[in-house]
């Protein structure tokens, strides 16, 4: 045997027997790093099937109730929205919520409905889901409530930044109309129209509410002012005017 051969068979040997020594020494660790890999990505693929088959089922159940309510069978349908508020995933039982508060507003029980909505208002965490609920209890109570009553839910909504600021105003607007408050009820609807977020179909009901308004005897709302023209600068002659020299009068020689 050449010494060549018999100093890499001595290395292959120290190599092995440090690899013995160290499967014995960690061999152990290194199986329970691979075993948590493994469950780690089997309860990341789990986590996401159930989270997809629940999602599912609650949206199949959501929307079954809306075809019940389509269809006039409220209580079915108020049937099925409870059991999505009971066992429904991710968003889906706050939808329900809002929809059985509807569900109230459509078959004329006002008073349940703004009595739902102030629940929500009351425990939703949401601060825009919150909002929402003011804003529709506002809604409601422009005909089966009072000025005070409106200003008590949506009143902080129409003179802030809230995305349903126009939608409290139009409420204040028209419970304003309802009391004969035609200057109040003006401003509110001239906010509406002053704001540069406000949708087509809005506007187009603040144009009727504001003739309806005047036709009442309100004031005619104000025109937007014109922005002035910029005054020419220091020592720049203003444009002459351009005139026309008229061609002489032809003098016609005397017979």
């Amino acid at each position: 045997m050449s010494n060549d051969n018999f100093i890499s068979e001595i290395n292959e040997e120290l190599r092995s027997d440090r690899l013995r020594k160290f499967w014995r020494s960690f061999g152990v660790y290194v199986i329970g790093i691979m075993v948590g890999i493994v469950l780690l990505v089997g309860v990341q693929e789990g986590w996401t099937w159930w989270t997809s088959t629940n999602s599912a089922k609650s949206s199949d159940e959501f929307y079954t109730a809306l075809e019940l309510a389509d269809g006039g069978d409220f209580a079915g349908a108020e049937k099925a929205l409870q059991q999505v508020e009971a066992q429904g995933f991710a968003g889906y039982p706050q939808l329900a919520k809002f929809r059985s508060a509807g569900l109230l507003a459509q078959q004329g029980k006002t008073a349940e409905a703004v009595a739902a909505y102030d629940t929500l208002a009351g425990t939703e965490k949401n601060v825009r889901l919150r909002e929402v609920a003011l804003a529709l209890a506002g809604m409601l109570l422009v005909d089966g409530g009072d000025v005070a009553q409106v200003e008590q839910r949506v009143g902080a909504l129409a003179t802030g930044a809230s995305a349903m600021r126009n939608l409290a105003r139009e409420a204040l607007g028209l419970v304003n109309l309802k009391a004969g408050k035609l200057d109040e009820a003006q401003k509110q609807f001239q906010a509406i129209a002053d704001d540069v977020a406000t949708g087509s179909e809005q506007k187009t009901r603040v144009s009727l509410y504001q003739a309806q308004l005047v036709a009442q005897g309100a004031p005619i709302p104000a025109a937007p002012v014109a922005e002035p023209s910029a005054a020419p600068a220091d020592g720049a002659a203003a444009p002459a005017a351009a005139t026309t020299d008229a061609p002489a009068a032809e003098t016609k020689p005397a017979n």
